[in-house]
């Protein structure tokens, strides 16, 4: 491990370096290149350099105890030693983490989307309850929302909703929402009081960029047709909204949240870029699930990943057990005790995997 950081820590002084050079500050493509590399690696590079200073001031602090030291000074030496070995421990349970493969999109934007599945108008305003949580959640870390497409029912629910969540590592926190979510509560439209059970599915696609992509112009079928408001309502007379066939894979994206017909296609065009990446990443992902065996799932869309029991004010994660009173503060976006738990069921599972393999 010792070696592997040593390495890191030269290439992060190089990169240092080479984002000092003329040639390279002239470059955009490699400007962005080096600096999301550098970047990459700062945290790991500063734990490193923590638990260095730590083994040479434990180094230093056992030569000491060596020389003849009055009793006083001896225990303040001792007393020493023990912090520093306490500092090197956790610094190297941090470096462990660290070091675990990263998934390559962790940093990325996100295109979410929620559907109401099972449950009728019900699971549409579940759905809009979804999307309202994972909005506050944006914003308290500091991401910005925007909507790409909504299908809406006349009780104010959502059929679908698409949106963009631009944040850095917007997508290492919300991959983990990807799959089922079920609701247990009265109904508003139940007037004998009888508790249902609704579904609504959600999807996390990490923005896919051009070079990651390439989608043909020929293998795209493009079709306009106008918009339409709440419960079907017209609110468009223009061919503003877009279409978008891709033909190799049957992926079909609709756009009709923007007025203008250009804007409309690239937002479709965005989805349908993300979809495609999406489908490629699902593949491989059958494959290192199966090699992992991790106990969170990110990429079974199908799986019943959480309920939210309303009578109790109850969520309950089912990947790893997780239950909390807190319903309320959860769909007002306060989603941390979820996400947190998650990435560290998630890390514990990668260092199993590393130590058996």
């Amino acid at each position: 491990m010792l070696e592997r950081l040593e390495t890191i820590e030269v290439r992060y002084d190089k990169l240092n370096e080479l984002l000092s050079d003329p040639e390279v500050i002239n470059d955009n493509n490699k400007l962005r290149e080096y600096s999301k590399e550098q970047s990459s690696l700062q945290e790991t590079v500063a734990v490193y350099r923590e638990y260095k200073e730590a083994k040479e001031g434990l180094d230093e602090a056992k030569l000491m105890l060596e020389d003849k030291l009055d009793p006083e000074m001896t225990a303040m030496v001792k007393e020493e030693i023990s912090e520093l070995e306490q500092k090197m421990e956790e610094c190297t349970q941090q470096l462990k983490i660290l070091l675990l493969p990263k998934d390559p999109n962790d940093d990325k934007n996100v295109i979410v989307e929620v559907r109401g599945a099972a449950g009728g108008d019900e699971a549409a305003l579940f759905a809009g309850d979804l999307y309202k949580m994972y909005s506050r959640y944006a914003e308290m870390q500091g991401w910005k929302t925007e909507v790409i497409e909504a299908s809406y029912t006349e009780l104010g629910g959502y059929k679908e909703i698409i949106f963009m969540v631009n944040g850095n590592g917007a997508y290492s926190k919300l991959k983990y929402e990807n799959g089922a979510h079920r609701v247990q509560r009265v109904p508003a439209t139940e007037s004998g009081g009888r508790i249902h059970t609704s579904t609504a599915t959600v999807a996390i696609l990490p923005e896919a960029e051009e070079v990651e992509v390439e989608i043909h112009e020929k293998d795209v079928r493009v079709d306009t047709f106008t918009s339409s408001g709440p419960g079907g309502q017209s609110v468009n007379t223009t061919q503003s909204a877009v279409r978008l066939t891709h033909i190799p894979t049957g992926t079909v994206v609709s756009c009709q949240d923007e007025k203008s017909q250009i804007k409309n296609k690239e937002k479709a065009m965005k989805v349908l870029r993300a979809r495609v990446y999406d489908k490629i990443q699902q593949e491989k992902q059958k494959e290192y699930d199966e090699n992992r065996k991790s106990a969170v799932g990110t990429g079974d869309r199908s799986e019943r990943i959480r309920t939210y029991n309303f009578p109790q004010n109850r969520v309950t994660d089912h990947r790893i057990g997780l239950t909390l009173q807190k319903l309320d503060q959860i769909l007002l976006g306060k989603l941390d005790e979820f996400i947190d738990a998650l990435i560290t069921e998630d890390q514990t599972s990668m260092m199993k995997a590393q130590t058996e393999a």
